[in-house]
């Protein structure tokens, strides 16, 4: 990856033009080919960027030329044409304040915590977690239609499907009604009531729910692996 940070004005021409006046910002070069401009603020989008495939080709020019250039004194030009659109992006600097490249290697990806599978595992094993005298009846239960995520008894024996969204939508009410209508078919499960459990769940999903009589469970991620006691806290 090269880095380079420069005073510098960026054209970009194609389906659609844009222009950015002479001021410092970050260029950005990709091993993939990407090329994307950053300024100091608005956040982690750039400016401008352009996408692989497509090729950089550079270019410098002596005093007289500058001279005689009425776009003023830069010192070294950038074009980024993409190989398939023909889009172009143009960058002029006029005052390189730092260039550095460097290898970065192959990156291992996102690993992401606190998704459904990582909630769902905790919570099986935490049962009780959703009342006194509960258990665990299996795990990705399997149905026609795909998989409940817990399948649990309360207290009185009752079936209960629990559905599980790290943000709780009204997508997954949906896919628990489902579930429900499929499972109270069963006479050795049914009655089955529904639980839509999630770390956060939005008031217009909270309001299906609740027209559907599913209730609604708001997980803590931290408590149910053990890390945070919900108990001991002050608030």
């Amino acid at each position: 990856m090269r880095l380079v940070v420069a005073r510098c004005s960026v054209d970009y021409t194609g389906r659609l033009t844009a222009h950015l006046p002479l001021a410092p910002r970050l260029l950005i070069v990709k091993a993939d080919g990407s090329v994307l401009v950053h300024s100091d603020g608005g956040g982690y989008k750039p400016l401008n960027w352009m996408s692989p495939p497509c090729t950089l080709t550079t270019s410098r020019r002596d005093d007289a030329e500058a001279e005689s250039d009425p776009e003023g004194d830069w010192i070294e030009q950038w074009d980024v044409v993409h190989d398939k659109s023909g889009d172009r992006l143009r960058v002029r600097s006029h005052e390189v304040l730092e260039d550095s490249s460097h290898e970065l290697g192959v990156d291992p990806g996102l690993q992401k915590d606190g998704v459904e599978a990582h909630l769902q595992a905790p919570l099986a094993e935490n049962i009780e977690t959703l009342g006194d005298g509960w258990s665990l009846v299996r795990r990705e239960y399997f149905t026609a239609i795909g998989p409940v995520d817990i399948l649990a008894r309360d207290e009185n024996g009752g079936t209960v499907a629990i559905e599980i969204k790290r943000r709780g939508e009204i997508d997954g009410v949906e896919r628990l009604t489902r579930y429900l209508d499929l499972l109270n078919r069963d006479p050795l499960l049914a009655p089955v009531r529904g639980i839509f459990a999630a770390q956060a769940i939005k008031p217009q999903a909270k309001v299906l729910a609740g027209d559907r009589g599913i209730d609604c469970v708001t997980l803590d991620y931290d408590a149910l692996r053990g890390i945070d006691d919900a108990e001991s806290r002050l608030f």
